[in-house]
């Protein structure tokens, strides 16, 4: 009988789904990562299910979409009562179960939903934020650590981080995440959640990472024909702004900022990857590995920031997956089918020869690994309150706007940067009524009361709870 693999999920913060050298990114350096993906599967079309912090985690932890763990938007403060967590099922099949890093950003901040251990950091909790008790072990008199700049928490600035490097949030998380392994019980399986602050801000990179992107230059934001921008360029609203102009330095800084903190954690998970010290040497290669993340950053295309919206750029995540040869991933496997995070829980679940539980709303992502041609959905819905719901089969994106009932409509298999908006083209009616009524179809039973079953109804209240 085979003995259960060992599973680690790596999971960043903010990270867009195109930020990857394997994706074709002009000038970001991810070699790490890209191996992952050429080892085994590369997921294009991976979605959050709602595209902020919370409620991507949500999805992730419990296999269930927005509308079924009841955080379809942000709100912070909110106790979320489950039971079957994919933590707490790998638990009572003998998995050791362990969260590193960047906290789950759940309420309240203690709670481990079924993690036998936590090491984590989390600003929000300064009792149990085991980053700041090692900071201040270091730096006895500084309690602002990573936020002691000036360049803060969803900020378009950027500067070189200003310590040791060794008190980075990255290579800390790293350092915690191999000391798991090397303390671990070798008699069972385990499972780790690696999770990053970076690519979150504040965009503080050590100094040669952001000078290379300072150096190499950075792309353009995307601007599509419909964008409007901030008046007076975005002059005198505050550097979190979620609408930004950004041109010039302030462009190079920030986007410098956001690649360089991606390209050091990439050269900082070849400390867990590497194969002469690594997590393959020691655990016989019996590891699954996975690579994603809750949601992107918009960068400053269509002059927006942040995240929240549908577009690729907040919507759309990296997804990557390498497995033991006995699993029959082929090296270099491409799947541009749509998925998203709920799919984590159960693909990982399958991996471990675990039932999935029947709160999971997700399916198992290992067929399709595979390439074994399983029937799989036709769309997958996006949402984020009080802003709107999206449709997307991965060719094709159809958003609509809560407030006002506004609809876009792009082709993403010509359009991948949504940067022309199809919904007011008089050829293009029937494709959008057929989403159209794909999303009536899909919201006639959701308590807000967006669909009557025959149309959309815009204006309706769109709490970020629901029940």
């Amino acid at each position: 009988m085979q003995k259960q693999p060992n599973i680690i999920l790596l999971f960043t913060e903010q990270h867009r789904g195109d930020c990857l050298s394997i994706e074709g990114h002009p000038v970001l350096l991810t070699p790490n990562m890209d191996e992952i993906g050429a080892r085994g599967v590369r997921f294009t079309r991976a979605y959050s299910n709602c595209p902020t912090c919370i409620a991507a985690r949500r999805s992730l932890l419990s296999g269930q979409f927005p509308a079924t763990h009841g955080l379809v938007g942000y709100r912070e403060g909110c106790e979320w009562q489950i039971e079957q967590t994919l933590p707490a099922v790998l638990r009572k099949h003998n998995y050791e179960t362990c969260w590193v890093g960047r906290s789950m950003h759940q309420f309240p901040a203690d709670k481990n939903f079924g993690f036998e251990k936590m090491v984590k950091s989390d600003h929000r909790d300064q009792c149990g934020n085991d980053y700041q008790q090692y900071f201040q072990q270091r730096r006895p008199d500084d309690w602002e650590g990573v936020y002691g700049t000036g360049v803060m928490h969803n900020d378009w600035t950027a500067r070189p981080w200003h310590l040791e490097e060794d008190l980075h949030p990255t290579n800390w998380t790293v350092h915690e995440a191999l000391r798991f392994l090397r303390q671990r019980d070798q008699s069972r399986p385990f499972f780790l959640v690696v999770s990053f602050l970076a690519a979150h801000p504040p965009f503080l990179p050590p100094a040669f990472y952001l000078e290379r992107y300072l150096r190499t230059g950075v792309p353009e934001p995307f601007i599509g024909d419909w964008a409007v921008p901030p008046a007076n360029g975005g002059r005198g609203l505050p550097v979190d702004s979620t609408r930004v102009d950004l041109r010039g330095e302030a462009l190079l800084c920030a986007r410098a900022g956001y690649y360089g903190l991606l390209n050091h954690l990439d050269d900082q998970i070849r400390r867990i990857l590497a194969p002469v010290t690594g997590v393959d040497r020691m655990t016989g290669n019996n590891t699954v590995v996975m690579l994603s993340s809750d949601h992107g950053e918009l960068l400053g295309d269509h002059y927006l920031w942040r995240k929240t919206l549908p577009y690729e750029g907040s919507a759309r995540v990296p997804l990557l997956l390498r497995a033991p040869e006995r699993f029959g991933l082929q090296p270099n496997t491409v799947c541009a089918e749509p998925v998203c995070l709920a799919d984590l829980m159960p693909t990982i679940l399958d991996f471990a020869g675990v039932p999935i539980p029947d709160s999971v709303d997700g399916q198992s992502l290992l067929p399709l690994a595979r390439g074994d041609n399983p029937a799989w959905r036709e769309f997958l819905h996006i949402e984020h309150a009080p802003f709107h719901h999206s449709l997307t089969d991965g060719q094709e994106k159809y958003i609509w706007f809560a407030a006002d009932g506004r609809e876009q409509l792009f082709r993403l298999s010509d359009d991948p940067h949504e940067c022309h908006n199809l919904a007011g083209e008089s050829e293009e009616a029937q494709c959008l009524s057929r989403w159209r009524e794909r999303l009536i179809q899909h919201l006639a039973k959701r308590p807000e009361g967006f669909s009557d079953g025959k149309q959309l109804i815009p204006g309706r209240q769109y709490a970020a709870t629901l029940g």
